[in-house]
């Protein structure tokens, strides 16, 4: 028996309120999280103030030190690149978890071209073209052949992670490359010296190359057309199809921009210190998958996903100052920690909600 019109708007307006409050109390959860965490922090500034000498005088000093901030900015950069390459990605209807592989492949290009070229700059345009690269064959595997984009996005990381070390060990006789001229930071008068806030001002051009970049996003997804298409793609791709907008290209266009992104996280790690490290899982060491935690963490919004990535580097910073304080904590605890944290804030944080087509196929109708 088939159903009326009456039953049939009940169960949309049924489905609507579900919906809505899914809503209402994911996001409800996610202010509820960031209330108790600045309560938390007020809390633990204050008990600073009042017992300089204890425990919590030793985490206020850290989390207020100019140092912790410099640290957080230099350590944010590759994941909150990576992070905004992978919701252009997956905005998109392309899921790309080979954004670990784009970081080492850049890391790696970047320290051979300014190596062979003495151009620091040559060597960060040159990561970036190699992470296009690798970008570019994983879009015509996944869009143009309709390959699994989960194994497409592992033989990324997979061919980076082998690739980067072994072309270093036949060029350079090690995994680790010689190190090469770094880049300069860039320091604004007066700004610079201010006591938390001076480190705003004093950063690697990546930190602002990285602020542009989060605004930037931002300004495609929110004001311009080809950010609504890369929102249709990933949501309603037959609609897009509709409208006369080439879905395959729009796809092409953002994996190729995540490549584009992911390679400036990447040459930006290894230029601002001067060196690729490939042992073990080379220097990049999860950066790369960090940022897909970021960015679903900021739910595919550019500056969430900055926020997300301050949180976790910013944690990393502060258990790296721990450790040099000795405050009676193994070391082995402390190292975890902004792990456990993440963890523990993505649990009460709840499901993010993913692009309705993210990781299907979609051919264009005739």
């Amino acid at each position: 028996m088939s159903d009326t019109p009456t039953d049939r708007d009940d169960t949309d307006t049924a489905t609507e309120n579900a919906d809505s409050e899914s809503f209402f109390e994911r996001y409800t959860t996610r202010a509820l999280v960031a209330g108790v965490t600045v309560a938390a922090v007020i809390a633990l500034l204050l008990a600073g103030m009042l017992f300089p000498d204890s425990l919590a005088g030793t985490l206020s000093d850290a989390l207020t030190s100019r140092n912790t901030l410099a640290s957080a900015l230099r350590l944010s950069v590759p994941i909150a690149f990576a992070a905004l390459g992978g919701i252009f990605a997956e905005k998109s209807g392309v899921i790309n978890i080979g954004l670990e592989g784009l970081l080492i492949i850049s890391a790696f290009s970047a320290i051979y071209v300014a190596d062979i070229t003495g151009g620091v700059w040559i060597g960060f345009a040159g990561g970036v073209v190699a992470s296009t690269l690798l970008a570019a064959l994983f879009a015509v595997v996944t869009i143009g052949f309709r390959a699994d984009q989960i194994i497409a996005g592992l033989a990324v990381w997979l061919i980076a992670l082998g690739l980067a070390p072994f072309a270093s060990q036949v060029i350079y006789g090690s995994p680790n490359t010689p190190t090469v001229a770094t880049t300069n930071s860039i320091t604004v008068p007066v700004l610079a010296d201010l006591p938390f806030f001076g480190a705003l001002f004093s950063a690697s051009p990546s930190v602002y190359m990285l602020f542009a970049a989060v605004f930037g996003s931002w300004y495609v997804f929110e004001r311009t057309a080809f950010g609504r298409w890369i929102r249709a793609s990933g949501e309603n791709p037959k609609a897009l199809d509709t409208a006369g907008v080439s879905v395959t290209r729009v796809r092409y266009a953002a994996v190729l921009i995540s490549g584009v992104l992911a390679g400036m996280g990447g040459a930006a790690l290894s230029l601002d210190l001067g060196q690729f490290t490939g042992n073990g899982p080379t220097m990049v060491n999860g950066k790369g998958f960090i940022a897909i935690v970021a960015y679903l963490f900021g739910n595919y919004n550019p500056v969430g996903a900055f926020f997300s990535t301050m949180l976790f580097a910013g944690l990393d910073a502060v258990q790296t100052v721990l450790q040099l304080q000795g405050i009676g904590i193994p070391r082995q605890l402390i190292r975890i920690t902004p792990f456990v944290v993440v963890i523990i804030v993505l649990a009460l944080v709840g499901r993010t909600q993913l692009p309705e087509a993210a990781g299907e196929h979609y051919e264009t109708e005739d």
